[in-house]
């Protein structure tokens, strides 16, 4: 009996997600659309960055087998 008694005044785990759940603010259309195409830009160049440093490697490592 004591350890129900305890466990009244211990809020659920499903009472603490609901509270975190009401905090979330939601990027309205105008800021996913901003966020969205800055993801996609900073994905594009960093991938040309590793596709021109693999190339500039490769270039470095034939050189040194030749």
């Amino acid at each position: 009996m004591a350890n129900s008694a305890k466990n009244d005044n211990k809020p659920s785990f499903w009472t603490g997600v609901k509270a975190e759940w009401n905090k979330i603010t939601w990027p309205n259309k105008d800021q996913l659309t901003k966020q969205t195409i800055a993801v996609v830009v900073i994905t594009v160049v960093l991938g040309l960055v590793i596709t021109l440093l693999d190339t500039g490697l490769q270039y470095g490592v034939n050189l040194l087998s030749m």
